[in-house]
Protein backbone atom coordinates (compact mmCIF):
# COMPACT_ATOMS: atom_id res chain seq x y z
CA UNK A 1 0.00 0.00 0.00
CA UNK A 2 1.23 3.54 -0.90
CA UNK A 3 1.70 6.09 1.99
CA UNK A 4 -1.68 7.64 1.08
CA UNK A 5 -3.55 4.72 1.55
CA UNK A 6 -2.06 3.77 4.75
CA UNK A 7 -3.32 7.17 5.93
CA UNK A 8 -6.50 6.86 5.04
CA UNK A 9 -6.72 3.33 7.28
CA UNK A 10 -6.34 5.35 9.79
CA UNK A 11 -9.16 8.30 8.71
CA UNK A 12 -11.17 5.77 8.24
CA UNK A 13 -10.49 4.67 11.57
CA UNK A 14 -10.79 8.20 13.61
CA UNK A 15 -14.23 8.90 11.53
CA UNK A 16 -15.54 5.93 12.76
CA UNK A 17 -14.48 5.94 16.05
CA UNK A 18 -16.25 8.66 17.95
CA UNK A 19 -15.77 6.88 21.52
CA UNK A 20 -12.99 4.40 23.19
CA UNK A 21 -15.52 1.66 22.93
CA UNK A 22 -16.00 2.28 19.20
CA UNK A 23 -11.97 2.11 18.84
CA UNK A 24 -12.36 -0.87 20.50
CA UNK A 25 -15.15 -1.93 18.18
CA UNK A 26 -13.35 -1.28 14.74
CA UNK A 27 -10.20 -3.15 15.66
CA UNK A 28 -11.96 -6.13 17.18
CA UNK A 29 -13.35 -6.27 13.73
CA UNK A 30 -10.13 -6.30 12.04
CA UNK A 31 -8.60 -8.62 14.55
CA UNK A 32 -10.59 -11.23 13.84
CA UNK A 33 -10.38 -10.90 10.16
CA UNK A 34 -7.20 -10.97 10.72
CA UNK A 35 -7.04 -14.35 12.12
CA UNK A 36 -6.54 -13.13 15.73
CA UNK A 37 -8.77 -15.55 18.49
CA UNK A 38 -10.90 -13.34 20.98
CA UNK A 39 -10.61 -15.00 24.45
CA UNK A 40 -12.73 -12.58 26.01
CA UNK A 41 -15.22 -14.93 27.10
CA UNK A 42 -12.81 -17.97 27.46
CA UNK A 43 -11.09 -19.85 30.28
CA UNK A 44 -7.60 -20.02 28.31
CA UNK A 45 -5.94 -17.40 26.16
CA UNK A 46 -4.52 -18.36 22.75
CA UNK A 47 -0.86 -18.13 22.54
CA UNK A 48 0.23 -17.61 19.38
CA UNK A 49 -2.40 -14.72 18.52
CA UNK A 50 -5.36 -13.20 20.30
CA UNK A 51 -6.87 -10.59 21.86
CA UNK A 52 -8.98 -9.45 24.93
CA UNK A 53 -11.63 -6.55 25.05
CA UNK A 54 -13.39 -5.22 28.43
CA UNK A 55 -15.42 -2.29 27.48
CA UNK A 56 -13.28 0.62 26.20
CA UNK A 57 -10.46 -1.32 26.54
CA UNK A 58 -8.67 -4.01 24.47
CA UNK A 59 -5.15 -6.02 24.37
CA UNK A 60 -4.26 -8.12 21.62
CA UNK A 61 -1.01 -10.23 21.06
CA UNK A 62 1.37 -12.09 19.19
CA UNK A 63 3.00 -14.91 21.05
CA UNK A 64 4.90 -18.03 21.15
CA UNK A 65 6.42 -20.55 24.15
CA UNK A 66 9.70 -18.26 23.68
CA UNK A 67 8.50 -15.71 26.25
CA UNK A 68 10.77 -16.72 28.83
CA UNK A 69 13.92 -16.42 27.00
CA UNK A 70 13.17 -13.13 25.75
CA UNK A 71 10.48 -10.86 27.52
CA UNK A 72 7.46 -8.97 26.06
CA UNK A 73 7.76 -6.43 24.00
CA UNK A 74 4.14 -3.97 24.67
CA UNK A 75 3.21 -1.10 23.22
CA UNK A 76 0.93 0.90 25.43
CA UNK A 77 -1.93 3.55 24.13
CA UNK A 78 -5.29 5.34 25.52
CA UNK A 79 -8.72 5.33 23.45
CA UNK A 80 -10.62 8.04 25.21
CA UNK A 81 -10.14 11.86 24.06
CA UNK A 82 -11.19 14.89 26.22
CA UNK A 83 -14.95 16.20 25.32
CA UNK A 84 -18.18 16.66 26.91
CA UNK A 85 -20.19 13.34 27.92
CA UNK A 86 -24.22 13.14 28.40
CA UNK A 87 -25.27 13.34 32.04
CA UNK A 88 -27.72 9.85 32.67
CA UNK A 89 -30.60 12.33 33.21
CA UNK A 90 -29.64 15.47 30.62
CA UNK A 91 -33.08 16.33 29.73
CA UNK A 92 -33.31 20.56 30.39
CA UNK A 93 -35.54 22.98 28.53
CA UNK A 94 -35.43 26.86 28.45
CA UNK A 95 -38.09 28.43 26.66
CA UNK A 96 -38.74 26.32 23.40
CA UNK A 97 -35.51 24.53 23.78
CA UNK A 98 -34.39 21.48 24.75
CA UNK A 99 -31.35 20.85 25.93
CA UNK A 100 -29.10 18.35 26.89
CA UNK A 101 -27.12 18.79 30.44
CA UNK A 102 -23.33 17.21 29.88
CA UNK A 103 -20.40 16.14 32.05
CA UNK A 104 -16.75 17.57 31.32
CA UNK A 105 -14.37 14.96 30.56
CA UNK A 106 -10.92 14.98 30.94
CA UNK A 107 -9.21 18.53 30.27
CA UNK A 108 -10.52 19.84 27.14
CA UNK A 109 -10.04 23.26 25.35
CA UNK A 110 -14.13 23.91 26.15
CA UNK A 111 -13.83 27.15 23.65
CA UNK A 112 -13.05 24.53 20.78
CA UNK A 113 -16.63 23.02 21.02
CA UNK A 114 -18.36 26.04 20.71
CA UNK A 115 -20.36 26.66 17.45
CA UNK A 116 -19.55 23.11 15.78
CA UNK A 117 -22.08 20.36 14.45
CA UNK A 118 -22.30 17.82 17.01
CA UNK A 119 -23.11 14.05 17.24
CA UNK A 120 -23.78 12.07 19.55
CA UNK A 121 -22.59 8.38 20.47
CA UNK A 122 -22.22 5.60 22.90
CA UNK A 123 -23.35 2.48 23.95
CA UNK A 124 -26.34 1.20 26.12
CA UNK A 125 -26.59 -1.77 28.45
CA UNK A 126 -29.20 -4.02 27.69
CA UNK A 127 -31.53 -6.61 30.05
CA UNK A 128 -29.50 -9.70 29.12
CA UNK A 129 -26.15 -8.15 30.00
CA UNK A 130 -25.13 -7.29 26.21
CA UNK A 131 -24.15 -4.07 24.77
CA UNK A 132 -24.97 -1.74 21.83
CA UNK A 133 -22.71 0.61 20.05
CA UNK A 134 -25.04 3.58 18.26
CA UNK A 135 -23.72 6.81 16.61
CA UNK A 136 -25.77 9.39 15.01
CA UNK A 137 -25.29 9.70 11.21
CA UNK A 138 -25.63 13.71 10.92
CA UNK A 139 -25.01 16.81 13.60
CA UNK A 140 -27.51 16.38 16.83
CA UNK A 141 -27.11 19.19 19.06
CA UNK A 142 -25.05 22.35 18.98
CA UNK A 143 -23.74 24.55 21.80
CA UNK A 144 -24.10 28.37 20.19
CA UNK A 145 -20.91 31.04 21.89
CA UNK A 146 -22.52 34.08 22.62
CA UNK A 147 -22.92 36.64 20.14
CA UNK A 148 -20.14 39.99 20.61
CA UNK A 149 -22.92 42.28 20.37
CA UNK A 150 -23.68 40.98 24.28
CA UNK A 151 -20.75 39.93 25.07
CA UNK A 152 -18.13 43.11 23.46
CA UNK A 153 -15.03 42.41 25.67
CA UNK A 154 -14.74 38.96 24.70
CA UNK A 155 -12.25 39.89 22.17
CA UNK A 156 -10.03 41.82 24.27
CA UNK A 157 -10.27 40.32 27.89
CA UNK A 158 -10.94 36.59 26.54
CA UNK A 159 -14.30 33.77 26.42
CA UNK A 160 -15.08 32.64 29.95
CA UNK A 161 -17.32 29.66 30.12
CA UNK A 162 -18.94 28.76 33.26
CA UNK A 163 -18.68 24.62 32.47
CA UNK A 164 -22.59 23.97 34.57
CA UNK A 165 -23.92 26.99 32.99
CA UNK A 166 -22.61 27.61 29.25
CA UNK A 167 -22.23 24.09 27.78
CA UNK A 168 -25.77 23.10 27.63
CA UNK A 169 -26.03 21.89 24.35
CA UNK A 170 -29.87 22.41 22.50
CA UNK A 171 -30.50 19.73 20.38
CA UNK A 172 -34.53 20.47 19.54
CA UNK A 173 -36.40 22.92 19.11
CA UNK A 174 -40.10 21.18 18.60
CA UNK A 175 -43.37 20.63 20.91
CA UNK A 176 -43.41 17.16 21.22
CA UNK A 177 -39.96 15.58 20.72
CA UNK A 178 -39.06 12.91 22.60
CA UNK A 179 -37.06 12.71 25.97
CA UNK A 180 -33.07 11.90 25.57
CA UNK A 181 -33.11 8.09 26.61
CA UNK A 182 -36.11 7.37 23.71
CA UNK A 183 -34.22 9.30 21.39
CA UNK A 184 -31.15 6.66 21.97
CA UNK A 185 -33.69 3.53 21.71
CA UNK A 186 -34.95 5.06 18.84
CA UNK A 187 -31.14 5.24 17.16
CA UNK A 188 -30.47 1.65 18.53
CA UNK A 189 -33.76 -0.11 17.15
CA UNK A 190 -34.83 -1.54 20.12
CA UNK A 191 -37.60 -0.88 22.45
CA UNK A 192 -36.46 1.54 25.60
CA UNK A 193 -37.70 -1.14 28.45
CA UNK A 194 -34.72 -3.04 26.79
CA UNK A 195 -32.28 -0.54 28.25
CA UNK A 196 -30.71 -1.13 31.92
CA UNK A 197 -28.08 2.18 31.51
CA UNK A 198 -26.69 4.25 28.65
CA UNK A 199 -22.88 6.11 28.12
CA UNK A 200 -23.07 8.87 25.77
CA UNK A 201 -20.84 11.68 24.61
CA UNK A 202 -20.66 14.55 21.98
CA UNK A 203 -18.87 14.58 19.01
CA UNK A 204 -17.67 17.02 16.17
CA UNK A 205 -19.52 15.04 13.02
CA UNK A 206 -16.68 16.89 10.64
CA UNK A 207 -14.90 14.11 9.17
CA UNK A 208 -10.77 13.87 9.48
CA UNK A 209 -9.61 15.35 6.14
CA UNK A 210 -6.11 15.75 4.77
CA UNK A 211 -5.31 20.27 4.89
CA UNK A 212 -2.31 22.45 3.48
CA UNK A 213 -1.68 24.19 1.02
CA UNK A 214 1.32 21.46 0.57
CA UNK A 215 -1.23 18.60 1.82
CA UNK A 216 1.27 17.91 4.68
CA UNK A 217 -1.33 18.33 7.76
CA UNK A 218 -3.53 15.77 9.00
CA UNK A 219 -7.00 17.37 10.84
CA UNK A 220 -9.56 15.58 12.82
CA UNK A 221 -10.91 14.83 16.48
CA UNK A 222 -9.45 12.54 18.39
CA UNK A 223 -5.95 12.20 17.31
CA UNK A 224 -5.14 12.17 21.01
CA UNK A 225 -4.57 9.09 21.25
CA UNK A 226 -6.27 7.38 18.25
CA UNK A 227 -2.97 8.26 16.38
CA UNK A 228 -1.08 6.33 18.69
CA UNK A 229 -3.68 3.18 18.98
CA UNK A 230 -3.78 3.16 14.83
CA UNK A 231 0.07 2.86 15.07
CA UNK A 232 0.37 0.27 17.46
CA UNK A 233 -2.20 -2.19 16.43
CA UNK A 234 -0.98 -1.47 12.39
CA UNK A 235 2.43 -2.17 13.50
CA UNK A 236 1.23 -5.51 15.41
CA UNK A 237 -0.81 -6.88 12.35
CA UNK A 238 2.21 -5.83 10.03
CA UNK A 239 4.78 -7.99 12.01
CA UNK A 240 4.90 -11.62 11.48
CA UNK A 241 8.40 -12.46 11.77
CA UNK A 242 8.74 -11.25 15.18
CA UNK A 243 11.17 -13.32 17.46
CA UNK A 244 9.70 -11.56 20.66
CA UNK A 245 5.96 -11.68 22.28
CA UNK A 246 4.55 -8.68 21.11
CA UNK A 247 1.49 -6.91 23.06
CA UNK A 248 -0.64 -3.59 22.23
CA UNK A 249 -2.28 -2.37 25.42
CA UNK A 250 -5.34 -0.13 24.46
CA UNK A 251 -6.45 1.65 27.70
CA UNK A 252 -9.85 3.63 28.64
CA UNK A 253 -9.97 6.57 31.00
CA UNK A 254 -5.91 8.01 30.68
CA UNK A 255 -7.55 11.51 30.48
CA UNK A 256 -9.15 11.28 33.87
CA UNK A 257 -6.14 9.07 35.78
CA UNK A 258 -6.24 5.53 34.47
CA UNK A 259 -7.70 4.41 37.87
CA UNK A 260 -10.78 2.26 36.47
CA UNK A 261 -10.79 -1.84 35.69
CA UNK A 262 -9.97 -0.83 31.93
CA UNK A 263 -7.70 1.68 32.53
CA UNK A 264 -4.07 1.49 32.99
CA UNK A 265 -4.19 1.37 36.76
CA UNK A 266 -6.33 -1.96 36.91
CA UNK A 267 -5.18 -5.42 36.58
CA UNK A 268 -6.39 -5.78 32.60
CA UNK A 269 -2.51 -5.93 31.12
CA UNK A 270 -0.79 -7.84 33.94
CA UNK A 271 -3.62 -10.26 34.03
CA UNK A 272 -3.52 -11.17 30.28
CA UNK A 273 0.34 -11.06 30.72
CA UNK A 274 0.43 -13.90 33.42
CA UNK A 275 -2.81 -16.13 31.71
CA UNK A 276 -0.08 -16.13 28.79
CA UNK A 277 2.44 -17.39 30.95
CA UNK A 278 0.51 -19.73 32.95
CA UNK A 279 -1.00 -20.56 29.27
CA UNK A 280 2.63 -21.64 28.15
CA UNK A 281 3.29 -23.79 31.64
CA UNK A 282 5.72 -21.11 33.23
CA UNK A 283 5.85 -20.70 37.08
CA UNK A 284 4.59 -17.59 39.06
CA UNK A 285 8.89 -16.93 39.58
CA UNK A 286 8.87 -17.34 35.32
CA UNK A 287 5.60 -14.89 34.94
CA UNK A 288 8.21 -12.09 37.49
CA UNK A 289 11.70 -13.50 35.51
CA UNK A 290 9.54 -12.50 32.00
CA UNK A 291 8.37 -9.11 33.51
CA UNK A 292 11.91 -8.36 34.30
CA UNK A 293 12.88 -9.12 30.67
CA UNK A 294 10.01 -6.82 29.23
CA UNK A 295 9.95 -3.45 27.56
CA UNK A 296 6.88 -1.21 27.34
CA UNK A 297 6.95 1.66 24.71
CA UNK A 298 4.11 4.38 26.00
CA UNK A 299 2.74 6.21 23.06
CA UNK A 300 0.69 8.93 23.35
CA UNK A 301 1.10 12.47 21.54
CA UNK A 302 3.67 15.37 22.02
CA UNK A 303 3.21 18.85 21.48
CA UNK A 304 4.69 20.69 18.81
CA UNK A 305 5.99 23.56 18.86
CA UNK A 306 3.25 25.89 17.93
CA UNK A 307 3.91 28.92 15.33
CA UNK A 308 2.09 31.68 17.74
CA UNK A 309 3.26 30.73 20.85
CA UNK A 310 7.39 29.98 20.18
CA UNK A 311 7.93 30.91 23.94
CA UNK A 312 6.10 27.84 25.67
CA UNK A 313 8.38 25.59 24.41
CA UNK A 314 12.13 25.07 25.64
CA UNK A 315 14.26 25.76 22.58
CA UNK A 316 16.14 22.84 22.64
CA UNK A 317 12.89 20.90 23.23
CA UNK A 318 10.71 22.14 20.27
CA UNK A 319 9.42 18.93 18.36
CA UNK A 320 8.49 19.57 14.73
CA UNK A 321 5.52 18.55 12.75
CA UNK A 322 6.52 15.72 10.05
CA UNK A 323 10.55 15.51 11.45
CA UNK A 324 9.74 12.34 13.23
CA UNK A 325 8.50 10.47 16.60
CA UNK A 326 9.35 12.88 19.83
CA UNK A 327 10.93 11.16 22.92
CA UNK A 328 9.13 12.69 25.92
CA UNK A 329 10.91 12.85 29.45
CA UNK A 330 10.84 14.48 32.62
CA UNK A 331 12.63 14.05 35.84
CA UNK A 332 9.53 14.00 38.16
CA UNK A 333 8.44 11.16 36.17
CA UNK A 334 5.54 12.08 35.22
CA UNK A 335 6.72 10.51 31.58
CA UNK A 336 8.56 6.73 32.50
CA UNK A 337 11.49 7.92 30.27
CA UNK A 338 14.68 6.65 31.57
CA UNK A 339 18.39 6.02 30.63
CA UNK A 340 17.82 2.32 30.15
CA UNK A 341 14.81 2.39 28.92
CA UNK A 342 15.62 4.47 25.55
CA UNK A 343 18.23 2.43 23.97
CA UNK A 344 15.81 -0.16 22.29
CA UNK A 345 13.75 2.23 21.24
CA UNK A 346 16.47 4.21 19.62
CA UNK A 347 17.33 1.14 17.96
CA UNK A 348 13.99 0.49 16.78
CA UNK A 349 14.28 3.56 14.86
CA UNK A 350 17.28 3.23 13.62
CA UNK A 351 16.73 -0.04 11.96
CA UNK A 352 13.45 1.66 10.47
CA UNK A 353 15.15 5.19 9.36
CA UNK A 354 12.70 6.56 11.84
CA UNK A 355 13.96 10.40 12.66
CA UNK A 356 14.01 11.10 16.55
CA UNK A 357 13.03 14.43 18.31
CA UNK A 358 13.40 15.06 22.21
CA UNK A 359 10.63 16.98 24.42
CA UNK A 360 11.20 18.27 27.81
CA UNK A 361 8.70 20.81 29.57
CA UNK A 362 9.62 24.61 30.31
CA UNK A 363 10.51 24.54 34.12
CA UNK A 364 7.97 27.06 34.86
CA UNK A 365 5.09 25.18 32.42
CA UNK A 366 3.50 22.26 34.47
CA UNK A 367 4.17 18.69 32.20
CA UNK A 368 1.49 16.78 31.72
CA UNK A 369 1.16 12.98 32.17
CA UNK A 370 0.61 9.33 30.43
CA UNK A 371 0.22 6.08 30.97
CA UNK A 372 3.41 5.32 30.86
CA UNK A 373 4.35 5.92 34.81
CA UNK A 374 1.93 4.35 35.86
CA UNK A 375 2.30 0.80 33.73
CA UNK A 376 6.11 0.69 34.91
CA UNK A 377 5.06 1.41 38.46
CA UNK A 378 2.13 -1.45 38.09
CA UNK A 379 4.61 -3.98 36.14
CA UNK A 380 8.07 -2.78 36.99
CA UNK A 381 8.67 -2.99 33.55
CA UNK A 382 11.29 -0.67 31.93
CA UNK A 383 9.15 1.89 29.88
CA UNK A 384 9.36 5.05 27.86
CA UNK A 385 6.98 7.53 26.59
CA UNK A 386 6.82 8.94 22.95
CA UNK A 387 4.38 10.24 20.69
CA UNK A 388 4.10 12.09 17.44
CA UNK A 389 4.24 16.34 17.27
CA UNK A 390 0.60 17.37 17.07
CA UNK A 391 -0.87 21.03 17.75
CA UNK A 392 -4.46 22.09 18.86
CA UNK A 393 -4.28 18.88 21.72
CA UNK A 394 -7.09 18.50 23.30
CA UNK A 395 -9.11 20.54 21.19
CA UNK A 396 -12.51 19.30 19.71
CA UNK A 397 -10.00 18.88 16.44
CA UNK A 398 -6.20 18.62 16.58
CA UNK A 399 -4.26 19.12 14.02
CA UNK A 400 -0.75 16.77 13.24
CA UNK A 401 1.27 16.04 10.35
CA UNK A 402 1.17 13.39 7.68
CA UNK A 403 4.43 12.28 7.82
CA UNK A 404 4.69 11.54 11.21
CA UNK A 405 1.62 8.74 12.01
CA UNK A 406 3.54 6.38 9.75
CA UNK A 407 7.12 7.66 11.46
CA UNK A 408 5.72 6.00 14.41
CA UNK A 409 4.24 2.84 12.63
CA UNK A 410 7.48 1.89 11.20
CA UNK A 411 9.01 2.68 14.82
CA UNK A 412 6.66 0.16 16.19
CA UNK A 413 6.74 -2.19 13.58
CA UNK A 414 10.58 -2.56 14.45
CA UNK A 415 10.21 -2.27 17.52
CA UNK A 416 8.26 -5.60 17.80
CA UNK A 417 10.46 -7.26 14.97
CA UNK A 418 13.52 -7.31 17.30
Amino acid sequence: MTDTAILATLMAQLDASPTAHHVVEWWRIRLREAGFTDCSSTDQLAIERGFVTRGGAIVAWRSSQDMLKTGFRIVGAHTDSPGLHIKPQPNKKHANMGLLGVEVYGGPLLNSWLDRDLGIAGHVVLKDGTSKLFSSNTAAARISQLAIHLDRDVNDKGLVLDRHQHLNALWFTSENHADFDQWIAEKCGINLSQIVASSCQLFDVQPASIVGADQSLLASARLDNQASCWAAMTALFEQTTTTSPSVVALFDHEEVGSSSTTGAAGPLLEHVLERLCLHAELSRQDFINVLAKSHCISADNAHAVHHNYPERHDTNHSPLINKGVVIKSNVAQRYATSSTSIAPFIDACDRAQVPVQYFASRNNIACGSTIGPITATRLGIDTIDVGIPQLSMHSAREVCGTKDPLFLRDALSAYFAR
